[in-house]
């Protein structure tokens, strides 16, 4: 909570440090000058119109977290542009015209975010190999996080991406987390998890809880509860796992951990040494923890593969790797290797309250878990 009070604290005072800027870049336009003549407050008035109504109209276009986000970053682009500008001047001796800097910041800005739209709404394949010398074979994890139902996409959007999903032909589907979101409604929810029901895997799908998915407000918010969640997913052939773990065709262990923010709603989860502590070290053990903020104890556990959510790849560039300098993340993105350990964080499926990923880009991960020949064993062990 303390991070999150420090970030929006941060936002605000970026935000009207920016707002500033561009009002004293406006206030040194020609139209500014010819309006307002020789009174400054004059001047200062037409230079924050069009402050005004650019961040009326994306307000009106977008919402206001999302307004924000739009106006730092045209802000950062117009400052680089006007330090390169200063530069090219004072080499050419010349002046550039007023205009020119707030047309090519505002075309580059447009540009930036009309990607970082894409890589937000627009959804990859990821696939990541781990190899084990334990007796699994080859088994096909195809994992969902994120989906945060109503975002990007309703829940009929949803069962356009489990029909592509389907393509892969996986033994198991595994949603990590933040299926649903505060603002998800009880439609969306009900689509979204009916869109389950059509999905042929050999082994099932296995669901964990991510910090949204049971709502931070009452009920009568979106008006449903993560009891009502469960009875919904569970109708559409979802197992959720709670802290509980199963073993699936004797090959491997699904373990689906309580999320981190259950602490803050006077519910702890069972701590990793205890979740793992009867399991038989010999079968593979994947554990589904929708925050990666548990990495000691998860390789001191010795499981053999962590999937986790929740850090949306980081979501904006350059600021993608804040969770992890602050401690709130033991990893961003990807795959890593600790121990025995493999850990797999993905950026998710879809997006949150923000709709533009400039770091990274919404996926479905694939996960190819296969068996190292008895060879390959015999010559490493050698």
């Amino acid at each position: 909570m303390i991070i999150w009070i420090l970030i929006f604290s941060l936002l605000i005072i970026c935000m009207a440090l920016g707002l500033i800027y561009l009002i004293s870049r406006f206030y040194k336009m020609p139209y500014v000058k010819r309006m307002g003549g020789e009174g400054k407050l004059r001047r200062l008035f037409f230079a924050l119109i069009p402050v005004l109504l650019l961040c009326a109209g994306l307000c009106v276009f977008l919402d206001a977290m999302n307004m924000i986000i739009c106006i730092l970053h045209f802000v950062v682009f117009w400052f680089v542009c006007d330090r390169m500008n200063y530069l090219i001047e004072k080499k050419r001796n010349k002046k550039s015209g007023s205009y020119l800097i707030g047309i090519v910041s505002v075309a580059i800005t447009v540009g930036y975010l009309c990607v970082g739209w894409y890589l937000a709404h627009h959804v990859w394949r990821t696939e990541y190999v781990i190899e084990t010398d334990k007796a699994v074979g080859d088994f096909c994890i195809v994992q969902i996080a994120d989906s945060h139902i109503g975002t990007t996409f309703d829940g009929k959007g949803f069962a356009a991406h489990i029909r592509t999903i389907q393509e892969e032909n996986p033994d198991i589907v595994v949603i990590t987390g933040d299926f649903v979101d505060d603002d998800t409604s009880r439609e969306d929810m009900i689509n979204a998890c009916r869109a389950f029901r059509s999905l042929k895997t050999k082994y099932g799908v296995y669901y964990a809880f991510g910090n949204h998915d049971k709502g931070y407000y009452d009920k009568g918010k979106r008006g449903y509860s993560g009891k009502d969640l469960i009875t919904e997913l569970e109708k559409n052939n979802v197992k959720v796992l709670q802290d509980e773990t199963v073993l699936i065709d004797n090959r491997l262990y699904l373990t689906g951990r309580q999320d981190r923010s259950e602490k803050e709603r006077g519910t702890p989860r069972a701590e990793m040494d205890v979740l793992v502590e009867k399991l038989n070290a010999d079968i593979f053990t994947v554990v589904l923890d929708h925050q990666p903020h548990d990495y000691e104890a998860q390789e001191k556990s010795a499981v053999d593969l962590v999937l986790s959510g929740h850090t949306h790849g980081g979501q904006l560039f350059p600021i993608n790797y804040v969770g992890e300098w602050t401690g709130e993340n033991d990893k961003t993105y990807g795959w890593e290797k600790r121990g025995n350990t493999n850990f797999v964080v993905t950026s998710g499926i879809s997006d949150w309250a923000l709709h533009f990923k400039t770091g990274c880009k919404s996926e479905y991960v694939v996960i190819k878990v296969k068996e190292k020949e008895k060879s390959a064993r015999e010559n490493f062990r050698a």
